[in-house]
């Protein structure tokens, strides 16, 4: 297909820190890519990361909201060797990323996410919220025995963002800590593959047992209800896939922007009075929290299938696009004044859960959660303020940005 575009954009290589932020900001190495572009070819490391010798940036929002919406031209799926057809025709999906959702594309995705989209209804997340709110209270109660200073990361925020997936997935109260244990873990990019790997296994284990108890008695929980429901239409593979993405995914994404939230609310008071206003006010500020913040930087990557032209530039088949829901957010183009914390600017459609078909399915689970998080914390503790110097809190290295610690006093 003639495009009328000929030239290849030029490449730029990027530093090795344009991924990493300055606490809750891009890190400013980003702003100076940017500046190419919305939408930027790298080469260097960044691409050779990804077994090629260019990959595309996109960072302007409208091209990061057209990428993420066209699955005709752009694929979630992980091509594993060049002699694959970029198409995916008549190639079986990877054993490992069986039910794992955000690397399917249609007609696979569309069967898979009809089954899921039921279990995060409105009315499912409200009968949680009792829980939600008992594992809140009994973490914040665990805060206040600890005495300031006290870590809010690992004390609070982590425990919650595992607590609240393991309530909803149905997995008995005996086995979390145990559990939440092996999947931290597991996501932890500073331990060694080995040791990795043998959490992987042992993770693996629990889930096909629990998988087989809920095949004999299915329970109310987020397993037993598809078991219930679809049965046979759904394998134990699949079940085993899609908890580990619901767990990989939002475990860290809730667990980090509850950390993130805190820290970024502890210079804005004027956020934390409009937070315990009310409930449309508190949704107001996580709205704008997750927009600001965008805990997932980068969600999986894009392959283009075809041919195709965005923001001017010819993406060539075959050729990967990583997408930044941070900068996207953090564009004059979505709305003014964008690198400013605001709950009181007009509602914008950002993309801090994603867009299209592979949009966050348990996004209305995350936006209770953290609106509860934020609330019960402030009431609890109206005083709570940062214990060291900003400069000082550490940041995970983990698939998802998190604080590490995060010590608190009061």
């Amino acid at each position: 297909m003639d495009h009328g575009i000929d030239e290849v954009a030029p490449g730029v290589e990027p530093t090795a820190n344009y991924m990493r932020r300055t606490h809750c900001d891009p890190h400013e190495d980003m702003f100076a890519l940017r500046k190419h572009g919305g939408l930027v070819r790298i080469v260097g490391n960044a691409a050779t990361q990804m077994g090629a010798g260019h990959v595309w940036q996109a960072m302007g929002y409208h091209v990061v909201r057209r990428i993420l919406g066209d699955h005709e031209n752009f694929s979630t799926r992980r091509r594993l060797t060049d002699a694959e057809p970029i198409s995916g025709e008549g190639v079986p999906i990877p054993q490992e990323l069986v039910g794992q959702i955000s690397t399917y594309d249609p007609p696979e995705h569309t069967r898979l996410r009809r089954m899921l989209t039921p279990e995060f209804t409105v009315q499912r997340i409200r009968r949680l919220e009792p829980a939600i709110q008992e594992l809140i209270d009994d973490r914040l109660d665990a805060l206040e025995a600890e005495g300031p200073p006290a870590d809010v990361q690992g004390l609070f925020a982590d425990p919650v963002g595992g607590g609240v997936l393991c309530e909803l997935l149905g997995i008995p109260r005996d086995d979390r800590n145990e559990f939440m244990r092996r999947v931290r873990q597991n996501v932890d990019l500073s331990r060694r593959f080995k040791a990795r790997a043998a959490d992987s296994a042992a993770f693996n284990r629990y889930l096909n047992s629990l998988i087989t108890r809920q095949r004999q008695d299915p329970d109310e929980g987020f397993i037993g209800m598809l078991v219930r429901r679809h049965g046979a239409e759904i394998t134990d593979e699949e079940l085993k896939g899609v908890c580990i993405a619901l767990l990989l995914g939002g475990v860290e994404t809730v667990a980090g922007m509850i950390g993130f939230g805190v820290l970024a609310l502890f210079e804005q008071p004027g956020q934390r009075r409009l937070l315990l206003a009310g409930r449309e006010e508190a949704d107001r500020v996580v709205a704008e929290l997750v927009r600001y913040l965008s805990a997932v930087q980068q969600p999986t990557p894009r392959m283009a299938v075809r041919d195709v032209v965005v923001d001017g530039q010819l993406i060539r088949a075959g050729e990967n696009v990583l997408c930044s829901l941070l900068m996207a957010n953090r564009d004059e183009a979505l709305t003014p004044d964008p690198n400013v914390l605001d709950a009181n600017r007009a509602p914008v459609p950002h993309l801090g859960f994603g867009h299209g078909i592979h949009y966050c399915v348990g996004a209305a689970v995350a936006r209770a959660v953290l609106r509860m998080a934020y609330q019960s914390l402030w009431r609890r503790f109206p005083g709570l303020r940062l214990a060291v110097p900003v400069e000082d809190v550490k940041f995970r290295n983990a698939f998802i940005d998190s604080p590490d610690q995060l010590p608190v006093t009061w």
